[in-house]
């Protein structure tokens, strides 16, 4: 079954779900009639995990804003035309001091479409200046959304900015399923423009990775498979290249699971994940070797857990009081959703960890 996109946020429609609290009572099974499944922290210590630890901070990940020039069905942000969030100048300066001062070597934005951010742009520039890394998830739209982010293929390569951008699928139908009508066809003319200023292109340094994401209630197959699919699809039909296909799973919050319990496939889905707990996927999930920011300042163990507002246990959980040995150290925050990250080969933003 395909996902049908919502037109508004779960916030803007006045959704039950929107509250993160709520979401939580969903997952273990405490709320709107949600099946009990197996405490994913006896999980972790069955397989002799008490405590999961971090292990570094390479990626300092900023959510920089909420707002989108879309509104996907699968969305764990619940972003969206009608959000307005956005993270100010000052914890921008902040994020970008502290990842020069540590040595952080990455800094990862997203959203929403963080090109929206009225900072956006001096915020890269300063920081490929201070020789760090930007990754930036690009939802491909925007740069065809309107005329004043067509040159962002120009601006994006001039910062050697590594861009990660989700597709569904390399069919149409697929990917309007998720994201909505006539997505697939911008998405495919901003994965040329990349393509023209050299990304994903042999030898060029500009890094253009993919990241599919399931348009139902079914884990993710192969990632190297789909790689090599889309891949050939993409090139033979729309002359496009690109470097890595990340497949992630989808995380059973926000937007996701109003569409699990919409659907009915909410306990076939969390009953999946359970049932594909890998051990070994363990050590590799993101949020060992990073932390992410909310647009407010604030602090957490990954985007998952920003979402759900789960925030640190082990140290100050803001950036004004950002303390580097602490955090690198820290006890990462766990919940039901993290089956997630560890089902089958595991999930992370940068796609399967075994």
């Amino acid at each position: 079954m395909a996902i049908k996109q919502k037109s508004k946020s779960l916030l803007s429609r006045q959704n039950e779900l929107s509250d993160s609290f709520l979401q939580l009572k969903v997952l273990q099974g405490q709320e709107l009639q949600a099946t009990q499944f197996p405490n994913f922290a006896d999980k972790l210590a069955e397989s002799g995990l008490p405590v999961l630890q971090a292990a570094s901070i390479d990626i300092l990940q900023l959510n920089i804003t909420k707002k989108c020039n879309q509104s996907c069905a699968h969305c764990h942000v619940d972003a969206g035309p009608d959000r307005t969030e956005m993270m100010s100048r000052a914890h921008l300066d902040r994020a970008l001091a502290l990842a020069v001062e540590h040595k952080i070597a990455t800094i990862d934005i997203t959203g929403g479409a963080p090109e929206l951010h009225p900072y956006f742009r001096e915020f890269v520039a300063a920081a490929t200046a201070a020789g760090i890394k930007i990754m930036n998830r690009c939802n491909l739209t925007i740069i065809v959304a309107n005329p004043k982010y067509n040159d962002l293929p120009q601006f994006f390569a001039q910062n050697k900015v590594h861009i990660v951008s989700s597709l569904p699928h390399y069919s149409a139908n697929r990917t309007d399923s998720q994201r909505g009508e006539g997505v697939f066809e911008d998405s495919i003319k901003a994965l040329q423009m990349l393509n023209t200023v050299g990304y994903g292109q042999e030898n060029s340094g500009l890094q253009l990775d993919l990241v599919y994401n399931p348009s139902g209630a079914f884990l993710p197959s192969s990632q190297s498979q789909l790689e090599a699919d889309f891949k050939r699809q993409l090139l033979r039909k729309h002359q496009v290249v690109f470097n890595q296909l990340f497949a992630i799973t989808n995380m059973p919050i926000s937007r996701y699971l109003e569409y699990l319990l919409d659907s009915g496939n909410y306990k076939d889905y969390m009953t999946a994940l359970v049932e594909a707990f890998n051990p070994a996927a363990v050590a590799g999930v993101m949020c060992r070797n990073m932390i992410s920011v909310g647009h407010d300042g604030s602090l957490y163990d990954c985007d998952f857990n920003q979402m759900l507002d789960l925030k640190l246990i082990d140290a100050q959980p803001h950036l004004d009081s950002f303390d580097f040995d602490t955090l690198k150290n820290r006890r990462i925050v766990v919940n039901q959703h993290c089956y997630g990250c560890t089902a089958g080969a595991g999930s992370s933003c940068g796609g399967t960890v075994t």
